[in-house]
């Protein structure tokens, strides 16, 4: 006689992480003026105003502790595309600022931009953004 087969042992299934929703196509609208500083000391401020994905107003700075501050202002860039994320072009250098919503957080996201920066800054520039719950911003 042949004892037994063994019986299968499923494997415990996982949950899935639910993913954030998919980036809106749709014109951005937002307005603020934040600030923020973290325990580090790293700290910053934006002033962001768009209708309809257009840049009306887009100011933004930050300090990093011994490493130096970055500063942008819109009379620096012009706007090259409104959808599905709004991007600035640097008139004079290769810097772009992106901007777009997901959920509730609008981001600002920075690249190519270490002519904007003083000393090594941009190694440690995060991308700023705006939680329209709260109206802070990170």
């Amino acid at each position: 006689a042949q004892p037994p087969a063994p019986a299968a042992i499923a494997a415990p299934v996982e949950p899935r992480q639910a993913r954030p929703g998919p980036i809106p196509v749709r014109p951005l609208n937002v307005r603020t003026e934040c600030s923020f500083r973290d325990e580090t000391g790293y700290n910053g401020a934006l002033k962001l105003d768009v209708a309809e994905a257009k840049v009306k107003a887009f100011e933004a700075q930050v300090n990093i502790p011994k490493r130096g501050a970055c500063r942008f202002d819109l009379k620096d860039f012009r706007q090259t595309k409104e959808l599905p994320a709004i991007e600035l072009s640097q008139s004079r250098g290769r810097c772009i600022v992106r901007v777009w919503e997901q959920g509730e957080r609008v981001t600002v996201a920075f690249q190519q931009c270490e002519k904007m920066c003083s000393g090594s800054a941009y190694d440690q520039l995060l991308p700023m953004i705006y939680d329209r719950r709260d109206g802070t911003c990170a």
